[in-house]
Order: structure tokens, then sequence, then C-alpha cells
């Protein structure tokens, strides 16, 4: 329920705990005909296995213990950790599958460097941004997009590109007048869309890129899902979050949360990213 720009732009399917592996056909050239007797010719379609499995994601925090001794508190705890828990895991799932890094410490994780849009997007499909041409920055994303054979089903955008679109005018008449004050629309021309501050979240290594928008097909070449969503422990005793200290010596309670989520890139000519 928290705000993910993938989310939003790509249906969940379920995810096996173990992962699975998903066959994309490159569909390349086109049917043939055959004439009767005739052989048939072979084709030139290639097929590539794309990996999906799922990643731990937690969320802990130290609470007072009168958490399990009052009820009232206890349901207002459990409320504030829920909003707080669908928040972060949304954005985890964005900042992960987009930019390859751990949202908590910005650092990049290896294993996810052949599973994320940023190190998988074609050279050609990289846009270098100009905050007084939005328009034409997603005219040259698609058609990057459509010259691997690819087409555009959504764009996710930072804030600052949502603000360009806002601010873009002809003859003085604002031309995207949806995005004006910080509105967030469901559509752009028919694209589904997204403006998140998850786009332009960028990692700890010097340099790292600060993408402005996504533009793709997050319906048929992004796929994402949940595996195991374990919503709720509570844990009263030791130092589970390794804080240093006991929780009963502090008379604390660590309530924690943990999902597993999946996610697999199956075409990357199908996006391209204004940087």
């Amino acid at each position: 329920t928290g705000h993910s720009a993938l989310a939003r732009l790509s249906a969940a399917r379920p995810i096996p705990f173990n992962g699975e592996t998903v066959m994309v056909f490159s569909n390349a050239g086109e049917a043939s005909m055959v004439a009767e007797g005739a052989a048939k010719p072979a084709g030139n379609a290639s097929v590539t296995p794309v990996v999906i499995r799922p990643q731990k994601f937690v969320y802990q925090q130290r609470v007072s213990d009168e958490f399990v001794k009052n009820a009232e508190s206890k349901l207002n705890y459990l409320q504030s950790f829920a909003e707080g828990f669908s928040r972060v895991i949304a954005r985890g799932l964005d900042i992960a599958a987009i930019h390859g890094i751990d949202p908590a410490t910005k650092a990049d994780i290896p294993a996810l460097a052949t599973n994320n849009i940023d190190d998988l997007v074609a050279a050609g499909s990289i846009i270098t941004y100009d905050a007084t041409a939005p328009d034409g920055n997603i005219d040259d994303a698609v058609a990057a997009i459509q010259a691997l054979g690819g087409s555009v089903s959504g764009i996710a955008m930072s804030p600052a590109f949502s603000a360009a679109l806002a601010s873009l005018k002809v003859n003085g008449v604002p031309q995207f007048p949806e995005y004006r004050f910080g509105q967030n629309p469901d559509a752009l021309y028919g694209m589904r869309s997204d403006v998140n501050t998850t786009i332009n979240y960028t990692g700890s290594a010097v340099g790292a890129p600060t993408d402005y928008a996504v533009i793709g097909d997050f319906t048929r070449a992004f796929r994402w899902g949940y595996s195991v969503n374990v919503p709720l422990e509570v844990i009263e005793y030791g130092d589970p979050d390794g804080a240093g200290h006991d929780l009963k010596q502090y008379n604390e309670v660590l309530l924690r949360a943990e999902a597993y989520i999946g996610w697999g890139i199956l075409d990357a000519g199908a996006f391209a990213v204004v940087r």
C-alpha cells in the first residue's frame, strides 16, 4: 500500500519462494508461409532465461515495552508501524530494482548488478536531461525504445522532471497543467504515469547517476511480486538489531516486519532513462 512507481506501473504476480526462471523469446523475424509439400524454413528467434530470485527486505524498530502492556498504545504502535512498513517496502522495491542499491546504506548490491534498470539499459537509450524540453526527452526515449523493437506502457519521473513538464508553456499556455502544483496524475498521453522521489535516489558512489525519468514497457518487460510477507513479529528478548544493549535491560521490545520480493527485467531494450 506504499508509494512505489514500479508497483503502480506494473501489476504484481506471485513469485515462488525458491525463485523462478522465465524463458524470454526474442520473436525475431516474421512468420513463414509454407506451400503444400514444401519444407518448413528454420526460424531465427532466440530464447534467453531470466532468473527471478526473491530478495529479503527487513524493517524493524524498538519501542517501549508498554506496547505489550497497554492495549490502546499497542493499537497505535501497530498502526504506525504498519504504515511505516508499507512506505519503506514500496520505496525499497523501486530503489533496488531501478538503481541496484541498498535503500538503507545507498551502497551498490553486487547481486543486483544484472537485475536493475540503470545497469541494464542500452547505452543508446540513455537520454540527456533538458529541463527546457522534457517533452523532447520523452520523445527521444520512446524513439530509442522503438528502434530496438520495443513499446512503451508507462513513465516514472522524479519531482524535478514533473516540475519541468508543469512549467513547459507554448505561447504562455501550460502544456501539461495536470502536473502543476505537485500533482501526480495517473496517465500521460495514454501512458501510465507516476511521480516519485525514488527515481532520483542516488547511491553512495562518487558520481552516481541521477535519473530524472524512466520510460518503458513496464507491463511486459518487468515482472515482480511477493514471495513471502511476514507482517509483524514482536521480539521481547536479546539484542536482535545489534544496538548493543538488551531489550529487557531498557524496557523495550522490537517490532520487525519482513517481506520477500522478487523481480526480473525480461527485456532491457524495452526501457530508457533520462539523466
